[in-house]
């Protein structure tokens, strides 16, 4: 295809000049700041575009002015087309990870697929009494998407040394990377804990290490998934 490189140039313009724009609105520092939102809206979905349809027409241009007396077509043209390689590319890039999505997606996005769990232990402060019914406990994760209750197991809860040591776990419902585990016992403070795990959080066979919480209790945890143990 004689202006592939036209068109080539055209795709990679774009983001060139949707990412300059928004640096040289930042630099020039544009917008009121007594409305920072409604700036950041102006320049991301204005300003940018204007640049990355700039970019577009100039990205076409530079890659015809390299080609010489090569070029074929006109800059409209081979703009045009550029264009709509660009649509293209962004329609499958959406489609690939929709499929993605989907398929890797946890039970509630996909009923097909297995049901990961958060397991977990809690190795309480010196002195702390263990509760012993599940109305003593609460447990919770929390999500920017769900919040999912936790089971307690009690059959798996002990002493280290004079620390009692509480265990649990909770389903991974949605993947997401911004995930915090609350913690209530009848009769203590709450206690909240973040879980460093990816969005995806792939099956470890272990534990991880212990993790100190600004109360002096800690925590480690494991993504379990069915079968892989």
């Amino acid at each position: 295809m004689k202006n592939l490189s036209q068109i080539a140039g055209g795709v990679a313009g774009p983001a060139v000049g949707f990412a300059a724009t928004l640096l040289i609105v930042e630099l020039v520092g544009f917008g009121n700041r007594a409305d920072p939102i409604g700036s950041a809206l102006l320049a991301v979905f204005v300003f940018a575009p204007a640049g990355a349809i700039a970019g577009l027409v100039l990205g076409t241009k530079l890659a015809m002015r390299m080609r010489g007396g090569e070029n074929t077509g006109s800059l409209a043209g081979n703009s045009l087309r550029a264009f709509g390689a660009l649509i293209l590319l962004c329609a499958a890039a959406g489609t690939a990870y929709y499929i993605y999505a989907v398929t890797s997606a946890t039970p509630w996005l996909n009923p097909n697929a297995a049901t990961p769990l958060l397991v977990f232990e809690v190795r309480l402060p010196a002195g702390t009494v263990l509760p012993g019914s599940p109305r003593e406990i609460a447990i919770e994760l929390q999500t920017d998407i769900n919040r999912m209750p936790g089971e307690p197991r009690f059959n798996r809860f002990r002493s280290d040394g004079d620390k009692p040591v509480i265990a649990g776990d909770v389903e991974l419902a949605f993947r997401t990377a911004h995930r915090q585990l609350e913690i209530k016992i009848k009769g203590q403070p709450d206690r909240l804990y973040p879980i460093a795990l990816s969005a995806k959080a792939p099956h470890a066979a272990q534990l991880g290490p212990w993790q100190t919480n600004a109360d002096g209790s800690e925590i480690r945890y494991r993504a379990q998934w069915p079968g892989r143990d």
